[in-house]
């Protein structure tokens, strides 16, 4: 067994793991949002409500890391944009595998906008940090969103993109969520587990909750949403609820009997 295989196992110890994810990274992107501000109280805050892994840049890293549980996976995500740039959806490499392992992470994450005219670059940047992620064992992840107008929740552009991120070597997937039917197809057609991205933050909490069981009933292997998590007004509680739902909803029938 390799070391990302062995990453992989302990990410996903069984055929039915469920990850429950939060990325921290917004930060860099947009700005100290909201429950961002104190990104170690934060941390901290999250792993009480059952958050398994969490994803930052590689210079917020030394903040959360007195936060950490010996148990949370960190993963360094090594995409860059500024909604202050001309281009925001080019995502530019910001650093290597290499140096994400020296800082402690136990995965990476890059970002690729498909459908865009900036895509091609993108795309060499996942391939050559998936290459490098091979030689260190390390798993890695890709935020795959479809970009293209009239097309961003499409089932199969979105799994055209999901697809296209695995053959360039992503272990993990992470996406947008097309409604349970088109996501159980992705599910489908990608050999690697797919996590379902939140986006912009969903007033009512039910709906977040919702999106939740439609993911475990689509079969979907986790979450990895961020400010639907973090800027709850208890997300020790939110984050409770989502655990259970990922850890056991996927065993109640679907209001459709599926």
């Amino acid at each position: 067994m390799s070391g990302k295989e062995l990453r992989l196992r302990r990410l996903f110890p069984r055929g039915d793991s469920r990850l429950f994810a939060v990325p921290l990274d917004h930060s860099l992107t947009m700005g100290p949002l909201p429950g961002l501000q104190d990104l170690s109280s934060t941390v901290a805050t999250l792993q009480e409500g059952g958050v398994e892994a969490i994803i930052v840049h590689k210079g917020a890293l030394a903040a959360v890391q007195r936060a950490l549980r010996p148990t949370t996976w960190v993963g360094v995500h090594l995409s860059a944009s500024t909604t202050l740039g001309p281009q925001p959806e080019r995502k530019y490499r910001a650093g290597t595998v290499a140096d994400a392992v020296r800082r402690g992470a136990d995965f990476v994450s890059v970002q690729v906008n498909f459908g865009t005219e900036q895509e091609g670059p993108m795309l060499q940047d996942l391939g050559a940090v998936a290459e490098e992620s091979e030689d260190l064992g390390i798993p890695l992840l890709c935020m795959a969103y479809v970009r293209k107008p009239g097309r961003e929740l499409d089932p199969e552009s979105l799994a055209h993109a999901c697809r296209a991120s695995v053959d360039l070597g992503a272990d993990i997937v992470k996406t947008s969520f097309p409604g349970r039917d088109g996501f159980r197809r992705m599910v489908d057609s990608v050999p690697a587990p797919l996590l379902v991205g939140g986006g912009p933050r969903l007033e009512r909490e039910e709906d977040f909750l919702q999106l939740v069981r439609d993911t475990v009933r689509a079969a979907g292997r986790g979450i990895c949403i961020g400010r639907n998590v973090f800027q709850s007004p208890d997300p020790v509680r939110l984050g409770r609820k989502v655990k259970e739902i990922l850890r056991g909803a996927g065993e109640l029938p679907a209001p459709d009997g599926r």
